[in-house]
């Protein structure tokens, strides 16, 4: 099967019989460099069981990389109709373990296609990546990994420590529903065309499950902090429509620091006392 993959027209040659285009409006940047995507596929971990799930397939570039690692299952949401007629004659040297399906990432459940379980394996585009990535986050126990290449700003938005520039509301989220890791860069002359910064890949592993309710309230307190990060707690938080005085002072921080300067501990006894006091 590797074979018939491997016996394909380049992916250049693909990119000009098909008369395809970057499309910006859907912030698409095709990576070409077949060492870069196997990288990509080795870096997702064993990939012979269940399904491998790709956004934004482009010309094919990653999702051949992965059949060639071995996926057994590939389940690629491509929303450019042009691509999808390009990647049928992947789909036949396939034989039966690539499909595509023709939707928009943002309106399907990835968690839905394909025999479980399900790991999300995929060069986001730029423009919608962050928003995919928040709604994985919230149901982080449905997959197995998430291995997702970003903007590098992105990335190190997701794995940035406390009392960092980068350190916001992302990092909080990700950090408190998975282990996340920066892997490595790629430069932007990777990409056709190239893109005006560096891309970085990131994975993420899922923790033990969190409540809905505290992740709600989570939810709640990062939108809060970091919507005002320039100012201090006891400005910031009143917009969550309790005592915040109270709020800080049951769980022993001070009003007058900002958003930046908390562990992730910090909000999270702060999401569970604004749940108890939300509950009344």
């Amino acid at each position: 099967m590797n074979d018939a993959i491997a016996d394909l027209p380049p992916l250049r040659e693909v990119i000009r019989t098909a008369g395809l285009e970057a499309d910006k409006r859907l912030g698409q940047h095709f990576l070409l460099d077949l060492n870069l995507t196997a990288r990509i596929a080795r870096a997702a971990g064993p990939l012979d069981h269940g399904t491998t799930i790709e956004v934004g397939p482009g010309p094919g570039g990653l999702t051949r990389a992965l059949l060639m690692t071995g996926a057994a299952k590939v389940v690629a949401i491509e929303k450019d109709r042009r691509m999808v007629a390009a990647l049928a004659p992947l789909i036949t040297a396939a034989a039966g373990r690539l499909e595509v399906v023709e939707a928009d990432a943002l309106t399907i459940d990835p968690a839905t296609l394909g025999p479980p379980p399900h790991r999300i394996v995929a060069n986001l585009p730029y423009n919608v990546g962050t928003a995919m990535l928040v709604g994985w986050l919230q149901r982080m126990p449905q997959w197995e990994s998430l291995t997702l290449m970003f903007q590098r700003e992105v990335a190190l938005r997701i794995v940035a420590p406390p009392r960092g520039e980068e350190f916001g509301r992302l990092a909080v989220l990700a950090q408190s529903v998975a282990t996340a890791r920066l892997l490595f860069d790629i430069a932007r002359t990777a990409f056709v065309p190239p893109p005006k910064v560096t891309s970085a890949v990131v994975r993420l592993e899922p923790k033990p499950a969190l409540d809905a309710g505290f992740l709600k309230a989570l939810e709640a307190v990062t939108g809060a902090a970091f919507g005002q990060r320039r100012k201090m707690l006891r400005q910031s938080l009143k917009s969550l429509g309790v005592d915040v005085e109270s709020l800080l002072a049951a769980v022993s921080i001070e009003a007058t620091r900002r958003a930046e300067t908390l562990e992730i501990a910090e909000f999270h006894a702060l999401a569970a006392q604004l749940r108890q006091m939300r509950a009344g």
